[in-house]
């Protein structure tokens, strides 16, 4: 049972208003640097197998934020890296709104390919892959954190819910929030979504057997059936 935490960076001075995608440069506001340091905090009890960063600044230095303390230093995985927006990167988020592409964005991201850039339905599947990639190279047992981008993380959650792409506008992954996927050999459960706050420990599966429900043992990959009796 493999656990993925997933957290988006914290705020930089374009978050909001402008598309940032690929912009150099773009580093952790002071608020963001904040939020960094108190996921950091939240997750200072949690034993990290990994920590996977972006190679965009401002994963990088929330990822940084996290590792600092730690023996485990952050890797970079550019599959994790910021959707390629292509023309559309750098512009106004008002702006980009009167666009007539802004509208299949929001109601059919599997046909979006942006200007020059490159195609929601790519970056879902460089995502995902190389979560999968990371799952069975850090093994069942690991619990491990990759920061990235707002998109990419939404992309990789409407996979594990087995959600089409269409619908992962539905889903939000705000600054510094975190998100907990776990891969059982059967399916992903996902355990948390755009977390901003709360104890991490249970998210850590116990060692030894598998846990029980009503007498009866499930494997790490069953689903509690009338919704299980939570963590303890």
């Amino acid at each position: 049972m493999t656990t993925l935490l997933l957290a988006r960076h914290g705020l930089t001075h374009l978050t909001g208003p402008v598309l940032a995608g690929w912009t150099p440069d773009v580093h952790l506001s002071e608020a963001g640097q904040a939020q960094a340091e108190a996921l950091a905090l939240r997750l200072a009890s949690l034993e990290l197998d990994a920590i996977v960063s972006s190679p965009l600044e401002r994963c990088q230095e929330t990822a940084q934020a996290v590792a600092a303390g730690r023996e485990t230093e952050v890797l970079t995985d550019d599959r994790f890296g910021e959707c390629g927006y292509g023309d559309w990167t750098g512009r106004p988020i008002g702006e980009l709104a009167k666009d007539p592409l802004w509208k299949v964005v929001q109601t059919h991201p599997s046909a979006v390919t942006f200007p020059g850039g490159e195609s929601l339905a790519a970056v879902q599947h460089r995502a995902v892959s190389a979560v999968r990639e990371w799952n069975e190279r850090l093994g069942p047992d690991a619990v491990y954190l990759v920061c990235s981008h707002g998109d990419v993380i939404k992309a990789i959650v409407a996979d594990a819910m087995g959600l089409h792409l269409d619908q992962f506008q539905r889903i939000t992954a705000d600054p510094a929030s975190l998100t907990a996927i776990r891969y059982t050999p059967l399916r992903p459960f996902v355990l948390r979504l755009n977390d901003l706050g709360g104890d991490v420990a249970g998210l850590r599966p116990p060692e030894g057997s598998p846990g029980e429900d009503g007498g009866q043992k499930l494997t790490g990959s069953d689903a509690a059936v009338g919704g299980g009796a939570g963590t303890t």
